[in-house]
């Protein structure tokens, strides 16, 4: 069997009892007693307690003429008896005998509607309102404790969200500790690195000087001995010559022949 939920809630309702006195607010408290189909409420305003029985007979016949299944009946009637909603207008009137007619309005599709349920006076004024107060009572002992413990556990996050930070702190100091550091073993390198270049580019141009010098020595000898090789033939030529003109002085001068002339 589904057990049954409550609800309590304290209305603010125009006392219509005193016709003749200027119009005051009574309080009251409604606690709801709710079945899969049916309902009962308790109604208290400290001094007079009423009852309302709906058993699962009416409720049906009047979620029919409200052409809503039973169910939806029920949850929107815990709705607006569970608490207190804004634009809805709530009575508790004189019914007459001692009876008293619960009332609360509701807009649907536009149209404002209300529902009525007649409630009749408490056979025992003071257990009905005591049934309302040990409930009130339960219930705030309830939300406190559910205030403790959400409070508790706020203090327990907070805690923990302090170390989280705290931690998040440490870690990011280290990180920055850490990059520093890599990054200055980093530039060392990266300097030694660039030191090295550089020497070994000295040393290459360097090399490349004299190297370059050193052709520039073995082109200069190259020319040297072509020239001198070129002077040596020409001597050569030249003591060749006077020997050949040497040669032509001993020889006696050939006489030239021909025929006479008659």
């Amino acid at each position: 069997m589904e057990s049954p939920g409550h609800t309590c809630v304290k209305l603010e309702i125009s006392d219509d009892s005193q016709p003749n006195k200027e119009s005051e607010l009574e309080p009251i408290f409604v606690k709801g007693t709710w079945y899969p189909t049916r309902f009962e409420l308790s109604i208290t305003n400290g001094l007079h307690a009423w009852t309302c029985h709906a058993t699962e007979e009416e409720v049906k016949e009047r979620a029919s003429q409200w052409d809503q299944p039973v169910s939806e009946y029920i949850d929107l009637a815990e709705k607006y008896l569970g608490v207190e909603q804004p634009g809805s207008v709530y009575g508790f009137s004189d019914a007459g005998n001692g009876y008293r007619r619960l009332t609360w309005t509701f807009e649907k599709e536009d149209t404002k509607l209300e529902w009525r349920w007649k409630c009749q006076p408490s056979s025992n004024n003071k257990k009905t309102t005591a049934d309302v107060l040990d409930f009130l009572m339960d219930a705030n002992i309830r939300l406190s404790e559910e205030v403790v413990r959400k409070t508790q556990s706020a203090d327990r996050l907070k805690v923990e969200a302090a170390k989280c930070l705290a931690q998040t702190e440490k870690l990011s100091n280290e990180k920055t500790e850490f990059e520093n550091e890599i990054y200055g073993k980093f530039v060392e390198v990266l300097n030694s690195k660039k030191a090295k270049l550089r020497e070994l580019r000295d040393r290459l141009s360097k090399q490349a000087t004299a190297n370059q010098l050193h052709e520039e020595d073995d082109e200069s000898t190259d020319r040297t001995e072509s020239f001198d090789e070129g002077t040596d033939e020409g001597n050569i030529d030249e003591e060749q010559g006077k020997n050949d003109t040497g040669t032509s002085k001993d020889v006696p001068a050939s006489t030239p022949r021909g025929r006479k002339r008659k």
